[in-house]
């Protein structure tokens, strides 16, 4: 080293170094002193010597595998060769022709492919080998390099013992202690950010799996040590100032809700900065922590972790020890415990959002929100409870038969309190915009999470919703007025407003009675109850197990109803009428509602997670937008089957009116039929819903259309030019019994037009059409376009002339 001087010595522009010689020359030659030493120019000299000299070795080690691969690779080059000659000598041979042909398809084909394999694949990797050795081991050698940083960093001399880190600086609170400590975590979480970083990176290769695996075990050995001396310090911290403060459960009992001291307002000067420089640390050491665990989750498959801010746990739990010492007092008064703790968050909120929020900011927790941390950390120390201690009893119990109706109003009673208090605590995030894991944090805000981690709980609960919902309307049965329908939507048909009857939309408009009302606000209530269920799956699952049944069981009472009514032909009545009109309308309107539930958003979403968790029923091609499908089905189907019935008793009734009616003798019996019909049609038009009146009166007047023209077709009365017109006199009757409902009745009676149609021809057209051509065009010529050439045959010969 004679002669050597540092001073004379011409150095690279700064610029021109790249990071890590920048951060070597940083971190050993500090000072211009320490560029003059000739101790630290020794020691460098040594450690550099050393490093050339484990490169060396290391350089050898790979020309050596290098050259062990060659020799294998010209050794299976050398066995392919050999191995085509014998082909070729083979092959040769005209003497042995078949046999080598056969050779060849059977084993020589195959083993050339092999060997073929392989020389490719050897001459790729030793290419491989000779473009990225050097890579490979700058890689190592920095991953080595930094995890040995960080173990230094971490298990430093004087501190060998594992949670000991910080032991010599526990007792001191100043700011410029923290700063010491501060610099040391940082300098360890800087460590592991950028072995993190080349892991990543390495990653992408999906190559060193063992070396990765190993990194990966030493950090965590690391974090390990790390974390609980972080958190053990912020605790100390906090103690310091008075955290946490006194809760005054007397005043929660008496009613008072006076505001509490919060010592997060009340700290200053070094407090202050000693608070932020810890929480500060602990955010970085969570953002590592977060980016380690979103690492393994996409590349291992491991379990990724719940996203919450520690610094906000660290303020939370020793707050949850002291407000489940009152928890366990109030067991049988719960709505204190709710009190309690939206009156602790709702006082400290100011506090977090004026000292917190800027330091989640400043410490770069992108789109993090400190409220919502806060107000879901605080809603876990309350369902905590819950779950550990009361609603494992209240499941117990409900066992029992003869506890089961004092456990469903305890049950009940808790939902409604926890419902309640979702919406006090989710008012208080009313103004918050940052949600970047708004499913994370719903999970976390609502108190019905208990029902998503217990689906034995959830079972129980929608039992209780189901038979509490029933009772009710079994309650709202027994009242007299629960089948009446309001006087003044009993309106007559007017045809001037037909298309404003069949916009139909409320209640009122649907002619239902208050118990079809009745019905959808209890299923509401239910709706309205399982709202905050975080998880769509669950609340999905409730949903069925409580609103679809009950609108089952609803279906039967509106069936039953019906069947009641005892429609017969023979008696048939305006108050059974009017009974089944009741059950029609009731469904009408219940299956309106459901169709429009189900096209809601929030339904819309509990059906895609339905058909996403049962992936059998997307092979077979199943998918279906509608929630309550089935129930629909089941309504339409109920009311389309009593409109039926409804229709076939009207003509049943007609049929045994008419029995004496001869189409051309009494038209009296006739007329008194189409009184009945009217009269009846008068009853269904007042109390039946517009749009099934409309679908009934026309099923009405086809099903006397065909009665009639069969009637005449099958029967043997012959008609004069008298007995024609008084038959068209009797069918004018018909149509002006359908007047009301239409501008052209005879236009929905389309045979007997025809018929009327056939009994005014004279005796030349009658001929001219028996002898006429038998075709449909030929009789639309003349008007007739709805009966059959030998029904028109048939009407004709009963003519006299």
């Amino acid at each position: 080293m004679e002669g050597w001087d540092p001073q004379n010595l011409i150095l690279p522009e700064v610029g021109k170094l790249c990071r890590s010689q920048s951060e070597y020359l940083d971190q050993h030659f500090k000072t211009q002193k320490d560029v003059s030493s000739s101790s630290t120019s020794s020691c460098l000299l040594s450690e550099w010597t050393k490093h050339c000299s484990d490169y060396d070795n290391r350089l050898l080690h790979l020309r050596t595998t290098l050259m062990d691969r060659t020799l294998s690779w010209i050794s299976s080059s050398f066995r392919a060769k050999a191995s085509l000659s014998n082909l070729n000598l083979t092959l040769s041979s005209s003497s042995q022709y078949g046999t080598a042909l056969k050779r060849l398809l059977g084993e020589e084909l195959r083993l050339l492919a092999l060997q073929l394999h392989r020389i490719h694949f050897i001459r790729q990797y030793v290419g491989y080998e000779l473009s990225s050795s050097l890579t490979i081991t700058e890689t190592a050698l920095r991953l080595e390099a930094l995890v040995g940083d960080l173990e230094d960093v971490v298990f430093s001399s004087g501190n060998h013992r594992p949670g000991n880190m910080f032991a010599k600086f526990s007792t001191l609170l100043t700011s410029q202690d923290f700063g010491v400590k501060e610099e040391r975590l940082l300098k360890a979480i800087k460590a592991m950010n950028d072995i993190e970083e080349i892991i990543v990176n390495v990653e992408k290769s999906q190559q060193w799996h063992h070396l990765l695996k190993s990194v990966d075990h030493r950090v965590d050995k690391t974090l390990a040590v790390l974390r609980p001396e972080v958190l053990a310090e912020h605790r100390a911290l906090l103690a310091s100032f008075g955290w946490p403060p006194k809760l005054l459960a007397s005043k929660v009992e008496s009613g008072g809700l006076s505001k509490l001291l919060n010592p997060l307002l009340l700290m200053h000067g070094d407090e202050k900065k000693s608070y932020a420089q810890s929480f500060h640390v602990l955010c970085a050491l969570q953002q590592l922590h977060s980016r380690r665990e979103a690492r393994k989750f996409k590349t291992l498959g491991q379990k990724e972790c719940e996203i919450r801010l520690w610094a906000i746990d660290e303020l939370v739990s020793p707050l949850a020890v002291r407000m489940e010492y009152h928890f366990v007092k109030w067991a049988e008064q719960p709505e204190f415990m709710f009190a309690l703790v939206y009156r602790v968050t709702r006082d400290f909120m100011e506090g977090v959002s004026d000292i917190l929020q800027p330091l989640v900011d400043s410490a770069r927790l992108r789109s993090y929100s400190a409220n919502e941390a806060w107000v879901s950390a605080m809603v876990h120390i309350l369902s905590g409870f819950l779950t550990k201690n009361v609603f494992p009893a209240l499941a117990e119990r409900y066992k029992e038969k003869d506890m089961k109706l004092e456990v469903i109003s305890l049950w009940l009673h808790l939902v409604d309190l926890i419902v309640a208090f979702d919406k006090q605590m989710q008012s208080l995030l009313r103004y918050e915009t940052c949600l970047l894991f708004p499913d994370a944090q719903r999970r976390g805000i609502s108190m019905l999470i208990v029902f998503c981690d217990r689906p034995d709980w959830l079972k129980i609960w929608a039992k209780m919703e189901l038979k509490d919902g029933w009772k009710k309307l079994k309650a709202v049965l027994k009242d007299a007025k629960a089948w009446q329908i309001d006087d003044k939507h009993r309106v007559d048909f007017d045809v001037s407003t037909i298309c404003e009857t069949f916009l139909l939309s409320s209640r009122e408009a649907h002619k239902a009675p208050f118990v079809a009302e009745s019905a959808l606000k209890i299923a509401q209530e239910m709706i309205d109850r399982c709202q905050t269920l975080p998880v769509i799956l669950a609340r999905a699952k409730f949903v069925r197990s409580t609103v679809a049944r009950f609108f089952w069981y609803f279906s039967n009472v509106l069936l039953l109803h019906c069947r009641n009514a005892e429609l017969s032909p023979a008696e048939l009545d305006g108050s059974s009428l009017v009974r089944a009109c009741e059950s029609i309308n009731a469904a009408r309107y219940v299956e309106s509602k459901l169709q429009e539930w189900s096209d809601d958003a929030s339904f819309l979403e509990m059906k895609i997670a339905e058909n996403n968790s049962n992936m059998e029923e997307q092979h077979q091609g199943f998918y279906d937008d509608c929630f309550f499908e089935e129930e629909i089905k089941c309504l339409a189907e109920l009311e389309t089957n009593w409109l039926m019935e409804i229709v076939a008793v009207l003509l049943r009734q007609f049929e045994n009116l008419t029995l004496e009616y001869n189409h051309a003798e009494d038209s009296n019996v006739f007329i008194e039929a189409l009184q009945s019909l009217k009269n009846q049609l008068h009853v269904l038009k007042k109390n039946l819903n517009g749009k099934d009146f409309l679908d009934l009166w026309r099923s009405v007047a086809d099903g006397l259309d065909h009665f009639i023209c069969g009637s005449i077709l099958g029967g043997d009365v012959k008609f004069s030019k008298k007995q024609s017109n008084e038959f068209g006199t009797d069918m004018q009757a018909l149509f002006h019994v359908f007047q009301p409902f239409c501008a052209r009745p005879e236009a929905f009676f389309p045979c007997i037009r025809d018929i009327l149609k056939l009994l005014a021809m004279g005796g030349e057209e009658v001929k001219h059409l028996l002898v006429g051509k038998k075709s449909e065009k030929y009789m639309q010529s003349y008007g007739i376009s709805h009966l059959r050439f030998d029904q028109v045959e048939k009407t004709l010969r009963k003519l006299k002339f």
